[in-house]
This record gives structure tokens, C-alpha cells and sequence, in this order.
């Protein structure tokens, strides 16, 4: 197709060898091509960097949200930042290579389906995508435990200087929301987070109880709230799309080398957002181990 495209790629995870690999090949297919990096680049300050600096000089525009990952302050990591201080960082190291942050003005899309505002989005989760039967945050993560499955935000992924996850999210939701609800109503977006904004997406789990790092039950509505063309995540290592009210919702995730033998092996992972692809029945992989997502 003729003219450039928005396209859309997530949980890079450049630490490991074969995943850098797929960075490195990574090439627009136009000049004029932007790309969506929705999170998980990678958990060290200078990988990150470096991977987003990559494709900033290849790609025309890019626009990034922060996935957990990066949000993690590892033991071998030189920057200690936690928290809310490590996450403005991240901000400023993307304006200093020329990459939008939810910290930006949202970029219009302006090629075939545009106008189009890009939002990249910062939400985190609270702990309401809750295991069946539980109805508490303390149940839910019990539960979770018993059933072997904890992320590693609960040891990596600081509040700072929030008392925890629940109170930075709830934070988060409240000034997107507001700068969404300042947009003419009448144009569209592509809205982007790292996280899905709906539960639906969480049911193809291997194991539901991981569901609770995934999300916020406040955002459910948002694709139709704030007009939403295209709704783009990853997180959960399940690359596919699927459509809610008429909206596709893409999840652009690469995930680690063992996921991708039980996909055909190396991905192509691009995905094209804009312009909009035909529809095509989703595939229903699933997903690879929970504790490290």
C-alpha cells in the first residue's frame, strides 16, 4: 500500500540475544512510517535508551508508553531511581532522542484515515482483574500465591512516592483521562498502553491469576468514551487482534525466543494500525510463563 503506515510493535525484551536480534532487523516500510513502541523495551536505563535511539533514527516518528519493565529497578541497573522519579526519567531520556512519551502533546496521524490523535498512554493496574471468587485485592493476591503465580513487579516495580501500585494508577487514570476528555470529540484515536484497558483480554491466560498485573476495571469503556479507531497493548505475550463495539483492539507483543516456537518461530512483529487492515479471524496462542511477563 502506498503511503506511510502507523505501525506497532510491544514487549521487545532486548536483554536477551534473539529478541535484539528482531530489533536490529526492524525497518520501516516507507520513509515516512511512525512506530508505536507499547512498552517492555527493556529493564535496564541504557538498553532502553539505546533500543529506542535505534529506532528513532530508522522510523519518522516514534511514540512511546511504558510497560512495567521498564519501570523496574534491577539490582545490576546503575540508575537507582524508583518509582515516579524513575518513570520522568524515562520521559526525559525520550524527548532527548526525539521520542513522544504520554508526557507530550498527542501527535496527529496524518496520513490515509487520518487525522488521527496517537495517545500513548501511562495507566499501570490496581488489582481489580481479580481471580474468580476473590473480591479483595489481599484475597486476590492469596490467591495468586497459592496458585504459584506472582509477578515480579511485587519485588522490582516501586511506588514512589505513592504507598503503592493502586494510588499511582489511580493518579494516572485521572490526568489521561482528563487530557482525553480535552480532545475534540469528533476525532479519532489510536489509543496505547501497555496494559490492556479491557478484561476481556486477559480470559486467553494461561494462568488467570496473573490477570491482576494486567490492568484497571476504570478503563473498560475508554475506546468508546474517547473514539477510538484502534486500541493497541501488550503485556500479555499473546499477539492477535480481536474487535469490541466495532473497535479493533491489537495486542503487538513480541515476547521471549521459547514463545515463538509455538507461533512458527521468528516473528515478523510489526503490526500496521493505520492504515486500517482488513479484518481477519484472530489466532488464540497462549501465553508463555506468567511470573516474568
Amino acid at each position: 500500500m502506498n503511503g506511510p503506515n502507523l505501525l506497532a510493535v510491544a514487549d521487545l525484551h532486548v536483554s536477551h540475544a534473539g529478541n535484539r536480534a528482531v530489533l536490529d532487523a526492524l525497518r520501516p516500510a516507507t520513509d515516512e512510517d511512525w512506530l508505536i513502541v507499547a512498552g517492555d523495551v527493556a529493564e535496564r536505563f541504557d538498553e532502553i535508551g539505546a533500543a529506542l535511539e535505534l529506532l528513532a533514527a530508522r522510523f519518522a516518528r516514534v511514540i512511546w508508553a511504558p510497560g512495567n519493565h521498564e519501570l523496574w529497578t534491577l539490582p545490576d541497573d546503575p540508575v537507582r531511581l524508583r518509582g515516579d522519579a524513575r518513570y520522568r526519567a524515562l520521559v526525559e531520556l525520550c524527548r532527548g532522542i526525539g521520542v513522544l512519551t504520554p508526557e507530550d502533546p498527542y501527535a496527529l496521524w496524518p496520513g490515509q484515515d487520518g487525522p488521527v490523535a496517537v495517545a500513548p498512554l501511562f495507566l499501570l493496574y490496581d488489582y481489580t482483574f481479580r481471580p474468580r471468587g476473590t473480591t479483595t485485592k489481599d484475597a486476590a493476591l492469596a490467591a495468586a500465591h497459592a496458585a504459584g503465580v506472582v509477578c515480579t513487579d511485587e519485588l522490582f516495580l516501586h511506588a514512589d512516592p505513592f504507598p503503592d501500585r493502586e494510588s499511582w494508577c489511580q493518579a494516572r487514570v485521572a490526568v489521561t483521562e482528563r487530557r482525553l476528555a480535552a480532545l475534540d470529540p469528533a476525532l479519532p484515536t489510536v489509543l496505547v498502553n501497555h496494559f490492556p484497558l479491557r478484561r476481556e483480554e486477559t480470559y486467553l491466560l494461561r494462568h488467570p491469576e496473573f490477570a491482576l498485573w494486567c490492568g484497571t476495571e476504570q478503563t473498560a469503556d475508554w475506546h468508546r468514551r474517547f473514539n477510538a479507531a484502534a486500541v493497541v497493548y501488550g503485556h500479555l505475550h499473546i499477539p492477535r487482534t480481536v474487535r469490541a463495539d466495532g473497535v479493533p483492539f491489537h495486542e503487538v507483543s513480541l515476547g521471549y525466543p521459547h514463545e515463538w516456537s509455538r507461533r512458527g518461530g521468528v516473528p515478523t512483529p510489526l503490526r500496521r494500525i493505520l492504515p486500517a487492515p482488513a479484518p481477519v479471524r484472530a489466532e488464540r496462542p497462549l501465553v508463555g510463563p506468567a511470573v516474568r511477563l
